[in-house]
C-alpha cells in the first residue's frame, strides 16, 4: 500500500486518518490531470516527496488541542492538508496566492471530510488573522518570509514549544538562518524519517 510510509512512522492513526490519507493518491492524480500542482514526474512519489515530507513538522512539535496554524503558501495543500489530517483536534487556514492552487486543496479538503482545514485565496501579505504557528514548505527565504508572518503570530501561548514558524527546506540553510543564530532550531528530517530522499531536506524552527 502507498500510504505505509506514513504507517511505520506513525503507528497510531484511527480508521479514519488511514481512510483519508489512503484517498490522497487518487484525488491527487485526478486534480493534477486538471490543475498542475505536483510535477507528473513526482505524483508517483506523493505520499514520500509531500504526505511524509508535511509530517516531518510532528516530528518537531506534538500540537496541542485547539492551536490554529496557518499554511502559507500551501499550493495544492501542503503541509497544510497532511497536518490536519494528523491533528483533528487543531485549525488549520491554508492560503495562497494562485486561486487554481487553493482550489485543488479546498475541493480534496471537502472529499475526504476535513473539518479543520480551511483553504482561502490570499496572499500572505493580507492575511490578518492571528495564529500559534505559520507552517510553510520552502515558499521564500526566511528572513523575508517572517518579515510577512510576524503580524500573524499569536501572543497567547498554549504548546510545548513557543509560538513561531515552523518550515521545511532544502539545502544549505547556513545563509538563510544567519540572521536568526541565536534563536532558530534547525533539525534533519533524515534524523526522523530513514528514506533517502530526506538525507539533505531540514525542519526550521524560529520562535517568534
Amino acid at each position: 500500500m502507498k500510504a505505509d510510509c506514513i504507517y511505520r512512522y506513525f503507528p497510531h492513526l484511527t480508521e479514519q486518518q488511514k481512510q483519508q490519507f489512503e484517498a490522497l493518491d487518487d484525488l491527487y492524480r485526478d486534480w493534477n490531470t486538471k490543475i498542475n500542482v505536483i510535477s507528473r514526474k513526482d505524483i508517483d512519489m506523493l505520499y514520500e516527496h509531500h504526505v511524509l515530507h508535511s509530517l516531518a513538522i510532528a516530528k518537531m512539535i506534538h500540537f496541542t488541542q485547539g492551536t490554529h496554524i496557518l499554511d502559507f503558501g500551501t499550493g495544492g495543500g501542503f503541509p497544510g492538508i497532511p497536518l490536519a489530517i494528523l491533528f483533528p483536534d487543531c485549525e488549520f487556514k491554508l492560503i495562497d496566492g494562485t486561486g487554481k492552487k487553493i482550489r485543488v486543496a479546498q475541493e480534496i479538503s471537502n472529499a475526504i471530510g476535513l473539518k479543520n482545514c480551511h483553504p482561502e485565496h490570499i496572499r500572505g501579505e493580507e492575511e490578518k488573522g492571528k495564529y500559534d504557528f505559520v507552517v510553510s514548505r520552502a515558499v521564500m527565504p526566511l528572513p523575508d518570509l517572517v518579515k510577512i508572518i510576524r503580524k500573524n503570530i499569536s501572543k497567547t501561548q498554549q504548546n510545548a514549544l513557543p509560538n513561531g514558524l515552523i518550515c521545511l527546506k532544502g539545502g544549505d540553510l547556513q545563509a538563510e538562518t544567519q540572521p536568526f543564530n541565536k534563536i532558530v532550531e534547525t533539525a534533519e528530517i533524515s534524523s526522523f524519517f530513514k528514506e533517502e530522499w530526506f538525507d539533505t531536506k531540514h525542519v526550521v524552527y524560529l520562535p517568534i
